[in-house]
């Protein structure tokens, strides 16, 4: 039986931020970071503790896999494990991304954001 997105709790900001940076392509954990942080202006810095629990979290959920180990020739480094965003996570994170636009909507027809041009 396939997994339905919607019955998954919402995910953290953290994890959220995690699987938009892998719907970019595989990455390895610093580069997760250093995506997040450029995305965000520098407004969500992902620890060391926050990311790994957060991977730990999704992997056990099956939201992203780890693929195979490789060196990455920026960081010449044979230990970086990659990941890459899963079918049932790239489902999830469409799911929460419509919650997420009607909170949005709902924000611009209370006059709290501005609307949208």
């Amino acid at each position: 039986m396939e997994s339905l997105p919607e019955k998954f709790p919402s995910l953290t900001r953290a994890q959220l931020h995690i699987l938009l940076a892998l719907a970019g392509g595989e990455r390895h954990g610093y580069a997760i970071m250093r995506e997040v942080g450029a995305e965000t202006g520098g407004q969500m810095k992902l620890g060391p503790g926050t990311l790994y629990g957060a991977i730990k979290t999704l992997l056990e959920a099956r939201f992203i896999v780890e693929t195979e180990p490789r060196i990455d020739p920026e960081m010449d480094d044979e230990r970086r494990r990659y990941y890459k965003l899963s079918d049932l996570g790239r489902r999830v994170l469409k799911v929460e991304m419509r919650g997420l636009a009607e909170i949005v909507k709902l924000g611009r027809e209370r006059r709290i954001l501005a609307p949208a041009h």
